[in-house]
């Protein structure tokens, strides 16, 4: 296995972890995003500096304006998705969350001039499907119900954020990361001043740790191994093995909170990862 394969894989198998955490941070999921944003931006900046990784500001200043916007769409998107996490189990938020590639294809012609072939229009299908099989036939009640539509927001953001991704032409990776990480900590700023409060009693050793493992481990770290290690590896390459985390993630939520998911979520689940790793497949050999 080449280094940039085994890079990657790993930054997979740590986002696969990150709903764990989540879990566990007595914090609203919009000072958790916001803090990610922070400590991720701060952690890259650092590593940019200690290893003489110049930055262009010239660079930055040509896309400056989409990467305000792709920020924006990334911090909103981690709120949605931390509350989904709270709401059914990490198991649906995420493939629920993997429904984004499938927007990105359904809102391809009219944004990206491409084509929707009949397979492509078949993955839509097949997901919307499936996202009627994790909500309405293995749902557990409202708060379920709920948290699958928060999941459904994360992934429009998300697909937001990858569209937007598609009008960068300058930046490189870290600028792109250090950018779009600042982005969306300075826009949740005003949300959670005006939305949450800080309950003292919450602020302990143990929530402090974990809330700087999210920032620094599944932010900094995760950016850091995705973008050194994409340079290196094919498309099709990146994008199946990006269907790592997802699987990663399932497999934790089973095996540490003994969370289930009944045929039909499985079968829904399997029709939603399934179009969307077929939907990107195909966007790259249209490229």
């Amino acid at each position: 296995m080449s280094t940039a394969k085994f890079q990657f894989i790993l930054s997979m198998f740590i986002v696969g972890s990150v709903g764990l955490f989540v879990r566990l941070l007595p914090f609203a999921s919009s000072q958790i995003a916001m803090a990610r944003g922070a400590i991720g931006c701060l952690f890259v900046l650092g590593f940019s500096l200690l290893f003489k990784k110049q930055l262009s500001l010239k660079r930055i200043k040509a896309d400056f304006i989409i990467l305000l916007c792709s920020g924006t769409a990334l911090g909103i998107n981690w709120i949605l998705l931390f509350q989904s996490y709270h709401y059914t189990t990490i198991s649906n938020a995420t493939i629920c969350y993997y429904f984004a590639p499938v927007i990105v294809v359904l809102l391809s012609p009219v944004l990206l001039k491409e084509k929707l072939s009949i397979a492509k229009v078949i993955c839509v299908l097949a997901a919307i499907t499936g996202i009627v099989l994790i909500a309405g036939v293995g749902g557990k009640g409202a708060n379920d119900f709920l948290g699958v539509l928060y999941g459904l927001g994360a992934a429009i953001f998300y697909a937001s954020m990858m569209l937007l991704n598609k009008f960068l032409h300058e930046v490189t990776g870290i600028e792109r990361t250090i950018i779009q990480l600042g982005a969306a900590t300075v826009s949740l700023l005003p949300y959670v001043a005006l939305t949450t409060t800080i309950n003292i009693s919450t602020i302990t050793s143990k929530s402090i740790l974990l809330l700087f493992l999210v920032g620094i481990v599944h932010t900094g770290c995760v950016y850091l191994l995705y973008f050194s290690s994409m340079k290196n590896l094919k498309g099709q390459t990146i994008a199946l093995l990006s269907y790592i985390d997802p699987v990663v993630a399932i497999l934790l939520s089973s095996m540490l909170l003994h969370e289930s998911m009944s045929m039909w979520q499985i079968i829904g689940g399997v029709l939603i990862l399934g179009s969307a790793v077929i939907s990107e497949t195909m966007q790259l050999r249209d490229i």
